[in-house]
């Protein structure tokens, strides 16, 4: 497997075989395309009890949905984890997948932009939905439209087709 680089990116935009939407050309990197924070989180429900971690665990039962408004600051709290989703939509060929990365800037303040599961199928399509911890001592206001994360393309040997549970997701 090999990371595209900008003029492969480019190139794959161009014939549609990779779709990113909206997108600017600012976003696109050397090796990277910026993706940016969106308006919609979901939040922990303050409960008190143990949950059992298993394959039935659903975690929108223990989490609520926020829309923030534009130009409104979302506050994460020292210790906390909330889900977030991307403004872009990305859709995958069967031959390409994608990692999704944090951005140093953001990691130097304590937030982590994607704790886990950072690997995107080939043939996936849909927002990149975010899990990201305020490892600070202090709360963070973060804005939506930042340029929150960065997403690397690789080229698979042979092509692969994903459909799995998450594979349209459009919201946290």
């Amino acid at each position: 497997m090999a990371v595209l680089s900008h003029d492969e990116i480019i190139k794959l935009l161009d014939s549609k075989t990779l779709q990113i939407a909206p997108l600017n050309e600012n976003q696109i990197g050397p090796g990277s395309v910026d993706l940016r924070l969106g308006y919609i989180f979901r939040v922990f429900k303050k409960i008190n009890k143990v949950v059992t971690v298993d394959d039935n665990t659903n975690y929108k039962d223990l989490t609520e949905e926020i829309t923030t408004k534009k130009g409104e600051n979302f506050l994460i709290q020292p210790g906390e984890l909330v889900h977030a989703v991307t403004i872009e939509k990305v859709s995958l060929p069967s031959n390409i997948s994608a990692r999704i990365d944090g951005r140093s800037r953001f990691a130097r303040l304590g937030l982590l932009t994607h704790v886990s599961s950072g690997f995107m199928q080939p043939g996936t399509s849909g927002k990149i939905v975010l899990e990201m911890a305020n490892l600070s001592p202090i709360a963070l206001a973060i804005k939506p439209n930042t340029k929150i994360c960065q997403i690397v393309f690789e080229e698979l040997k042979g092509s692969a087709k994903y459909s799995g549970k998450f594979k349209d997701q459009s919201r946290p």
